[in-house]
């Protein structure tokens, strides 16, 4: 399997191409920002109507990292639906996929701020997750150690055959990493946006997503 493999508080991990981190030692798969739902948000509170597709295309991608990884341990990172009304409103065919996904896996929901609760799926919900040297959270926290954390849905952008590319990435530097969305429909914030240039230091990378994963100085 095409990955980047690094280190973080003497974790070893590895962001796969489609935007998850695995953690071999512990068998631990981490998303975030899956935003499930998000068309079906859209046409309800604004009568936009975007191709229904993001939620089926999200699972099969996570699937496939499942069964690419054989993870026990799956961790989402908050966000992972657009907001409570599209976590109870999954018709049959998605409630069954997800409790197949979930079924015999230590599924474990952290609170974002879309989702800021427990969305009646199976799972443990917590705010936040410590497991050995890092710590699992929605936002990032400026004097965390070891963390990883999501919500920013960073790109980084680079100029290939004439022209810019944008792509999502993880950020990482000594300190977090800091995951890519991992949802279909889920825009993102650049890597030199102010918030971002706060949180991470001189050394850090941004480690694109495609087959396979690049790195490359963060963008400033």
């Amino acid at each position: 399997m095409n990955a980047h493999r690094f280190t973080l508080a003497g974790a070893s991990l590895a962001l796969l191409p489609s935007g998850a981190l695995y953690w071999a030692e512990h068998r631990v798969l981490a998303v975030s920002d899956l935003h499930l739902g998000r068309s079906e948000r859209f046409a309800r509170n604004a009568g936009a109507l975007l191709p229904p597709y993001e939620l089926r295309d999200t699972l099969a991608r996570l699937e496939a990292d499942l069964d690419a990884t054989g993870a026990a341990q799956v961790i989402c990172l908050g966000d992972s639906f657009d907001d409570h009304a599209a976590a109870g409103g999954l018709d049959a065919a998605a409630q069954g996929w997800l409790t197949r996904l979930i079924a015999g896996r230590d599924w474990v929901w952290i609170e974002g701020n879309h989702d800021p609760g427990p969305t009646g799926l199976a799972g443990s919900h917590r705010a936040a997750l410590r497991l050995g040297p890092l710590t699992f959270r929605h936002i990032a926290r400026p004097e965390a150690q070891g963390e990883v954390s999501g919500h920013y849905h960073p790109k980084a952008r680079i100029a290939a055959g004439g022209r810019a590319r944008a792509r999502p990435c993880l950020l990482v530097d000594s300190a977090r990493a800091i995951l890519p969305a991992y949802g279909t429909y889920t825009g993102g914030l650049r890597s030199d946006d102010a918030a971002l240039a706060a949180l991470m230091g001189p050394e850090a990378l941004a480690v694109m997503t495609g087959d396979p994963p690049r790195a490359i100085p963060m963008p400033r």
